[in-house]
């Protein structure tokens, strides 16, 4: 019994002594770390602000037709170049069997109309010559003809159009092909062979055939948050970065600040325009998603530290320096440019001072 008690006090105390090692610092011949040391470095900085956005052609244009029917042909297919004026498609008309008789109806109407008008012109005509009407009657009577022959003029074309596909009128041939409206790529198209096609009138959109831009002229389009929005201007540098090409250096300059902010998942951004300058070891393509920096200010071979190390007081800065093995010294600096991490040292440091970190906070 008398063994068995003096073996717990033995390994009591031992246990004991090893925490008081270990809290000194004693063990293992272990000893505490004295604060650390952030030396001072020369170096580039810049400020700058950041905007999202995506690489966009800054001409991009729908494609839709003025003639109602189906699609028949394709002449151009999605990633083809093609100059202006170039058939891109070639749209059927399909009237009803209804819509085929009212045409042939209204162009004989018009036909016996004009008849009875330029019937009615001779009489006038030979009234007039007796002086027995005006000429202002006889102008009257003129100008009705002259309207009824448009009117049927009109009504002939509308339905050469819809029986044979195309029709002269007024020196200009009218045809049912969809031609490019501006020399460049097409981007997507929106239609089948087959598919109906509503024409593009003063009262209705019309049906989107394809979409067609310039893609030799590209800008990038974006949103900066407000906070920045008042730092920038227009003409500042910008490096813009290109997450599916990530090798890619693309520069630019911002060309375009909106006046009015938008809403964007509660938070309040203005659009922004930059047009690219320089494009190298990419081939840029509409849609892609980017970040712009767009570079404020640049400061280059100054000293900086990081800016948590500075201590604020009445407006003024002080770092910690360190003079020597185990001493420090409390020393006033002044400050310039800073990028949200570090901070340009313009006076009371040298490049060969190191700054003591403060120890973090404890939380209590």
């Amino acid at each position: 019994m008398k063994r068995r008690t003096i073996i717990i006090l033995a390994t009591v105390i031992a246990v004991l002594g090893l925490g008081a090692m270990a809290a000194t610092g004693r063990l293992g011949g272990g000893k505490k770390e004295g604060p650390k040391a952030v030396a001072v470095v020369r170096g580039s900085l810049v400020d700058k602000a950041l905007a999202v956005g995506t690489i966009e052609p800054r001409v991009e244009v729908s494609v839709k037709s003025i003639l109602a029917g189906v699609v028949r042909q394709r002449f151009a297919a999605v990633g083809d170049f093609v100059k202006r004026g170039q058939p891109l498609l070639e749209i059927s008309p399909n009237p009803t069997p209804l819509e085929m008789v009212e045409l042939r109806r209204n162009v004989e109407l018009h036909e016996i109309e004009l008849k009875n008008l330029e019937r009615e012109l001779a009489r006038q005509q030979e009234l007039r010559n007796r002086n027995l009407i005006s000429p202002s009657d006889l102008e009257t009577a003129q100008r009705r003809v002259d309207e009824s022959r448009n009117q049927l003029s009109l009504a002939q074309e509308r339905l050469a159009l819809q029986e044979g596909g195309k029709v002269l009128t007024g020196g200009k041939q009218v045809e049912t092909v969809v031609r490019a409206p501006i020399d460049g790529y097409i981007l997507e198209d929106s239609i089948e062979i087959g598919d109906p096609v509503v024409p593009l009138t003063p009262y209705q959109a019309g049906t989107v055939l394809m979409r067609m831009a310039a893609m030799r002229d590209l800008i990038f389009r974006g949103t900066v948050d407000e906070i920045d929005v008042g730092r920038l201007k227009e003409g500042m540098p910008v490096t813009i970065k290109i997450g599916a090409l990530p090798n890619a250096s693309v520069q630019g300059r911002l060309e375009k600040i909106w006046l009015k902010a938008h809403k964007q998942e509660q938070a309040t951004v203005f659009p922004i325009e930059i047009v690219l300058t320089e494009v190298a070891g990419a081939t840029l393509r509409a849609g892609y998603s980017a970040n712009a920096e767009v570079i404020i200010s640049r400061r280059d071979s100054v000293l900086y530290i990081p800016e948590r190390l500075i201590t604020h007081r009445h407006d003024s800065s002080f770092v910690t320096v360190r003079t020597g093995p185990g001493k420090t010294e409390e020393r006033f600096i002044k400050t310039g440019l800073s990028d949200a991490i570090n901070i340009e040292v313009l006076e009371g440091l040298q490049v060969t001072d190191s700054i003591v970190e403060p120890p973090p906070r404890e939380i209590s």
